[in-house]
């Protein structure tokens, strides 16, 4: 399994489909810029693809990534392929992740690499391997890159922050890297060491405080949950400490993809970072912060906490790579659209040959508002509720447990009837489970929204009974829920302005 929350303000969240092709000889690919769109030029097509569900390709590959920026002097800007491309290229070409990687750096070293330092997760149904990268500059086509294959038992992550350092030279089978990746470094000056002593991420993208609390402790903060043990790294979070986390770590407990969904809603809850928590979150525990990320107070600069689940997703995923099923069925892309927290993970089976109008790219965009699409639904609830959310993200939660509870009922049930079809049967009927999950959760969350809007109206609540608004002969509710603010907030709210108290009755009789 891997996970991916692609956070991007730019970026209209979409489950891209890409079906299976074949393509006469001499054929030339397009290239534009995935953040951008910018167009970077052409390089040589393959004779034939594998169909893609967004980052997942019909025999189970699946990819994700996070950008870890590195040294600027080394971005390519006259290269051909970004970081986006290469992802849903290599999607296309490759059937396994040691494959993927020969794919990608092979891609790279021919046309030049456009984008920052970036690390790739690679999954397919027996290996996960993370490959990190970074170009090597104008001058220097190419790419330097450290790829390592996580042990079975063993979870990782990365979050904005290159965390490969140091690495096996002679394990080729869980160990590749390029040939020049310490070369480089010292014609560049940025290592002089041993060869032994040189790390990856303190070479490529020595870390700043930023890098510390916006990414790593992310990392931190997923690592605690499947090992306590790791809540000793916090003196690093922190930057007191110099002593890094490792690169993976054995959890105590056997993961779930259910699991990992909620782990991708983190917001520090439970720890000293609690996004629910101070002033910043307002008087109902909101972890909308606005951006930028940082700010400058009296000359000196502050940051508030990057939570793995943020309001800025276009779409998340869990991927999972089951073996032991027949690849078309075996790959389920979990996938669901905007902040992590409110969003839904709706099982898209591998092997589907179209995917839901709610999911489509051409369905709305970032400034078109569409009422049938599943990033605008998702984003209307999610931001209705950053207003009042404690009191609605509970809410929000009891539905999306009941629908997540329904898929995993129901996914067993899908592959043991699949199972019995011939491949194309079963893909005709995957697919339709698929579309019409994502086309009826996404009208659910629209009811969900219009139940919000009617419940917390005006910073009011309508009292319940048995699932449905209490009123009377007249339908008007015989009385509201008034909440106020907690004692907490009000404190504040009279230490910043004493004039919000009221006169006593004694003050007023004794007017001038």
């Amino acid at each position: 399994m891997i996970s991916y929350n692609a956070d991007s303000y730019f970026l209209f969240g979409a489950l891209y489909y890409r079906p299976a092709a074949t393509y006469p000889a001499g054929t030339m690919l397009d290239i534009h810029d995935w953040d951008s769109g910018k167009y970077l030029g052409k390089i040589k097509q393959v004779e034939s693809t594998y169909s893609v569900v967004g980052n997942m390709n019909e025999h189970q590959l699946c990819i994700g990534e996070t950008t870890f920026g590195g040294r600027h002097e080394l971005i390519d800007t006259t290269a051909i392929i970004d970081y986006g491309s290469l992802i849903y290229i290599t999607l296309q070409r490759a059937k396994t992740a040691r494959e993927a990687i020969k794919v990608m750096t092979d891609l790279v070293a021919e046309y030049g690499y456009y984008s920052e330092g970036e690390s790739f997760s690679i999954a397919d149904p027996n290996e996960v391997w993370i490959l990190e990268m970074t170009g090597k500059g104008t001058n220097n086509k190419g790419a330097v890159w450290v790829a390592q294959r996580i042990p079975d038992d063993c979870v990782s992550a990365h979050a904005n922050q290159a965390r490969i350092t140091t690495f096996p030279y002679d394990d080729k089978n869980n160990c590749l890297y390029s040939e020049d990746v310490i070369a480089f470094a010292r014609e560049k000056g940025y290592f002089k060491g041993k060869n032994k002593d040189f790390s990856f991420s303190d070479t490529y993208a020595p870390l700043d405080y930023g890098a510390l609390r916006f990414c790593e402790a992310r990392v931190w903060s997923f690592f605690r949950k499947v090992n306590p043990e790791m809540d000793k790294y916090i003196s690093y979070i922190k930057g007191d400490s110099l002593q890094r986390m490792p690169l993976w770590i054995k959890p105590t407990a056997k993961l779930s993809a259910q699991k990992l969904k909620d782990y991708m809603r983190d917001q520090y809850e439970g720890t000293e970072f609690d996004m629910s928590k101070g002033i910043a979150a307002g008087p109902f525990g909101s972890k909308l912060r606005c951006s930028p990320l940082t700010f400058t107070v009296d000359s000196v600069e502050y940051g508030h906490e990057r939570p793995t689940a943020t309001q800025q997703t276009g779409f998340t995923f869990v991927a999972q790579m089951r073996n032991w099923l027949p690849d078309y069925i075996g790959g389920i892309l979990w996938f669901g659209v905007d902040d992590a927290a409110t969003a839904l993970y709706v099982p898209m089976y591998c092997g589907i040959t179209a995917v839901p109008d709610c999911y489509r790219e051409d369905n709305g965009s970032l400034l078109e508002y569409s009422s049938t699409s599943a990033f605008w639904i998702f984003n209307w609830v999610a931001n209705y509720a950053y207003s009042k959310y404690s009191y609605m993200y509970p809410d929000i939660k009891k539905v999306q447990s009941q629908w997540e509870s329904n898929f995993n009922s129901l996914v067993p049930a899908m592959d043991k009837v699949s199972i019995g079809m011939n491949e194309n049967d079963a893909r005709v009927f995957l697919t339709n489970f698929s579309c019409s999950q994502a086309e009826a959760s996404t009208a659910a969350w629209k009811k969900l929204g219009e139940y919000l809007l009617v419940k917390y109206m005006d910073g009011n609540i309508k009292k319940e009974k048995d699932g449905k608004f209490v009123q009377n002969e007249y339908k008007i509710p015989p009385s509201i829920l008034r909440p106020g603010y907690s004692e907490e907030f009000l404190r504040k709210m009279i230490l910043e302005n004493p004039n919000l108290r009221m006169k006593t009755k004694e003050e007023m009789d004794n007017r001038k």
